[in-house]
């Protein structure tokens, strides 16, 4: 992608080899964007290999293990980014905590805690990138947060990740009128069911027919998405919720 040298991505959730939030680092990378990268409960050996292979890359890249409930979490990682790399200019909020529920055993524990991760962080993350970017002097920023289609049609048995991930839908157009000025463009993206890291054989034969191009959306699928969203060419893109699941039939 054009103007991408120099650039500092943010990516949250990049634990392990077939996460999403590992494809959106390779892919970020490969563009020449110096990645920063959270994980959690990672083995370290891994960790390891993956910021070599980033460095391979020809980019810079700084990675942090935290817990992304922690009260403070998110200042953490803006201080960290900007002391070991530089100010940041794309952030995208991958990270979430999924627990499955139902009326018949969902309580205060499980709200909270899907609350800490999929509402706060990723809220406090994108308005202290916001506040710290207008005090750079950085003109072009992207925050892409990711969602899973909440809107598009129930998800019983997930009542408290399918009520705070999609409060991120809301919050994402709410912010993008509040940061146009900041020439910071805010998008989320629906990646649809994705074969990561909680798929097994029996949930792919389940969703295979449900997707008419034949196969199930792979990490680098939304990383491609994501990517475009973080270039200049898609500086005139903003308060959307993007839904890339290839004609995903929710029948």
């Amino acid at each position: 992608m054009m103007g991408s040298k120099n650039k500092i991505a943010i990516v949250t959730g990049a634990s392990s080899p077939k996460d999403i939030g590992t494809a959106i680092c390779r892919r970020l990378a490969s563009q020449g964007i110096d990645i920063f990268f959270t994980h959690w409960k990672s083995e370290q050996n891994w960790i390891e290999e993956f910021q070599l292979e980033m460095v391979n890359m020809g980019v810079r890249n700084e990675s942090l293990n935290i817990d992304l409930s922690e009260v403070n979490a998110a200042m953490e990682i803006l201080h960290s980014v900007e002391n070991k790399l530089g100010s940041p200019s794309i952030l995208v909020n991958n990270a979430a905590h999924s627990k499955n529920d139902g009326y018949l055993v969902l309580d205060a524990k499980t709200l909270d805690e899907h609350y800490a991760v999929n509402m706060r962080s990723t809220f406090l993350l994108c308005v202290e990138f916001a506040r710290r970017f207008e005090k750079s002097n950085l003109h072009k920023g992207r925050i892409i947060n990711l969602t899973s289609g909440q809107d598009l049609g129930p998800m019983p048995g997930e009542l408290a990740y399918a009520a705070t991930k999609g409060a991120i839908s809301a919050f994402t157009k709410s912010l993008s009128q509040e940061l146009a000025p900041l020439g910071i463009t805010v998008n989320a993206v629906n990646p649809g069911p994705t074969d990561s890291t909680w798929m097994n054989d029996e949930i792919r034969e389940y969703l295979l027919p449900k997707f008419p191009m034949g196969r199930i959306g792979q990490p680098e699928d939304v990383a491609q998405t994501i990517a475009f969203l973080a270039s200049d060419e898609a500086q005139w893109i903003t308060g959307q919720v993007i839904h890339s699941e290839g004609g995903f039939i929710r029948s």
